[in-house]
């Protein structure tokens, strides 16, 4: 049978009881946007993380953009991030009409290199977006130190991260405002598109309801230009009854990666680095090897299918080719792009899954 990168079935099927009854109640609510279980959400996950305010959105890009309006970013400025991380991240900086600034990433944990920010900053700055990829945190106390000095705002991307933590601190409890995604793959995931913003300003979170709602408050009237950006009721009665979860998510995750580890010690792979401080969630178990390509193929003769996340740098891309970023700009992250790849990563993978996973690459690696 064939193995895949990620799968949501058998956990479908496990809860598939709390989930219809969570479906069921909606529909028989009478109400479908911005009911009792979205309010509820924001508050469950706002305080499962540790912020005061959580604002639920239709999805991850615009809970970025969102957010970084919300933080007075505007058009003309510049906000620095990373290139090895997915589109949206960078897509949601240019449509909120800013300047995305790339900084390299650690050759070891693929994070943001936080030395080279200051490196980054100019005058028209306002804000840094860290991205916790692949399930760890970004070096948050150095980037807020860099951040206070230089009065910046901080936006945590948070897509990869749900769960993670930093001496102690949850991922999005960091900075002025954090983002979340729960596309379907996520540690915690819907069964379709949704996000959520989370800050403990009273003042931003304000301004985030009206953006997500036209512009509006309490009456149909905008108070200033917004969008249509609302986590429906659907989704947020779902995403309630699976962060109940998230922690046994979580840790099934870990006992995975645990095994690969243990698995694939004695290989020429080079596996995931957990940074000092972090506590990873493991939402991908990436590994890198210099024939990632050919590995790849013949895994997939055995029916093992793997994926990379990210085979190109968004500076390289055609449709960011504007920016005016040139290849080998940024060494260490089009180094990475070459050679990393996700191993099958989810809180259902079958341990006798993972032990073949292991078997068919040791074999690969033999003959290569």
């Amino acid at each position: 049978m064939a193995i895949y990168v990620w799968g949501y079935l058998k956990e479908f099927a496990e809860e598939k009881e709390e989930i219809l009854e969570a479906v069921t109640g909606v529909l028989e609510s009478g109400k479908l946007v911005l009911g009792p279980n979205v309010s509820a959400f924001e508050e469950e996950f706002a305080q499962y993380c540790g912020v005061s305010f959580g604002i639920g959105v239709d999805n991850g890009t615009n809970s970025i953009t969102l957010a970084l309006r919300a933080l007075g970013v505007k058009p003309g400025d510049e906000v620095i991030t990373v290139s090895n991380t997915a589109v949206p991240t960078v897509s949601a900086i240019v449509s909120a009409g800013a300047t995305p600034v790339f900084v390299d990433i650690d050759q070891e944990t693929y994070l943001m290199d936080v030395a080279l920010i200051e490196n980054a900053i100019t005058e028209k700055t306002t804000c840094i977006v860290p991205v916790h990829l692949y399930g760890q945190c970004v070096d948050m106390g150095k980037l807020n130190d860099i951040a206070g000095k230089h009065g910046l705002k901080v936006l945590e991307d948070c897509a990869q991260a749900h769960g993670a933590t930093q001496n102690g601190k949850v991922a999005g409890s960091m900075s002025d405002a954090s983002s979340f995604s729960f596309y379907p793959t996520k540690i915690l995931g819907a069964y379709g598109d949704g996000g959520m913003i989370l800050t403990s300003s009273q003042s931003v979170q304000e301004k985030l309801k009206r953006l997500r709602f036209y512009g509006m408050e309490s009456t149909y009237y905008a108070v200033e230009h917004g969008f249509n950006s609302r986590l429906d009721e659907m989704h947020a009665a779902i995403l309630r009854k699976k962060l109940v979860h998230l922690d046994t998510y979580i840790q099934k995750r870990r006992d995975i990666a645990q095994m690969y580890d243990e698995l694939l010690a004695d290989t020429e792979l080079i596996l995931p680095v957990t940074a000092d401080d972090n506590f990873h969630a493991y939402y991908l178990y990436v590994v890198r090897h210099p024939k990632r390509d050919e590995i790849m193929e013949k895994l997939k003769k055995r029916e093992i299918f793997l994926n990379i996340s990210y085979p190109w740098p968004i500076h390289t891309m055609t449709g960011y080719a504007h920016l005016g970023w040139e290849e080998g700009s940024l060494p260490n992250t089009e180094a990475a792009a070459k050679e990393i790849f996700s191993l099958p990563m989810f809180p259902t993978l079958e341990k006798a899954d993972v032990e073949e996973v292991c078997v068919a690459l040791k074999e690969i690696m033999n003959d290569l």
